[in-house]
């Protein structure tokens, strides 16, 4: 790989959705196979060369803090929540200002390592973000439809959905798996405070800079304890 990205993994969400499991640790640090999400998360950024490493805390966060004692990695602390582009751009004076690695760290891959295969592939000179997306069909611990559509010169557009029923209304749709590359420079083009980083993915797409790859390795959604069920099971199949 000819460029070393920084990587902001993202830790401070709630994970309502797991339930009971997350009443008295937050969901980065529950275990996957006997490992902690978050370290999985960390252990791809330490193959794929990444430097400095931010993690962001708001729930639970001394666990996280005192989880990751010892290690060269910096804490973001959200007093409140910032969502994904509130918390990225309030990370910046860490990470630095140029393009940046992001990956959530409530999921399994098998297959290979995902920021390693976004930095093969990122070109700076046309894309303003590269994300990793697998088609929908089929797909382990997901639950709902489609993000986006992928065109044949790698673009992204919004996948269209039916008003009434929220269901895709074209074949062939395409996840986000929750790592990705992105210039940061399009953050401040959005208000201050929390905001969803769906909102600089949208202004990127209307400007013909948003791009997708397709993962070709193994990824379960791990957001819940079905998910979690899932993501056990899928690890054992790859032994």
């Amino acid at each position: 790989m000819a460029d070393r990205f920084p990587l902001m993994v993202f830790a401070a969400g709630l994970g309502t959705r797991m339930r009971h499991l997350t009443q008295v640790r937050p969901k980065p640090l529950i275990r996957v196979g006997g490992v902690p999400m978050l370290d999985r998360a960390l252990a791809f950024g330490r193959a794929a060369r990444c430097r400095p490493v931010v993690v962001n805390t708001h729930y639970l966060s001394e666990q996280i803090v005192s989880h990751l004692m010892g290690r060269p990695v910096r804490i973001s602390h959200e007093k409140e929540l910032l969502e994904t582009g509130g918390g990225l751009r309030q990370a910046l004076p860490a990470l630095g200002h140029g393009a940046v690695m992001t990956l959530n760290p409530d999921a399994v891959w098998t297959g290979g390592n995902p920021l390693k295969a976004l930095a093969r592939n990122w070109d700076p000179l046309k894309m303003g973000a590269l994300l990793l997306l697998a088609p929908r069909a089929g797909l382990p611990g997901r639950k709902g439809g489609s993000d986006f559509t992928l065109g044949r010169d790698g673009r992204i557009m919004r996948m269209p959905k039916d008003s009434e029923t929220g269901r895709d209304m074209m074949p062939n749709g395409m996840v986000y798996l929750g790592a990705q590359i992105l210039r940061t420079d399009w953050l401040f083009r959005q208000p201050t405070g929390a905001f969803s980083l769906n909102l600089v993915w949208d202004e990127m797409i209307r400007n013909d800079r948003a791009y997708g790859l397709v993962w070709p390795g193994g990824w379960c959604d791990v957001g819940s304890p079905e998910g979690l069920a899932e993501a056990e099971a899928m690890l054992a199949a790859a032994k």
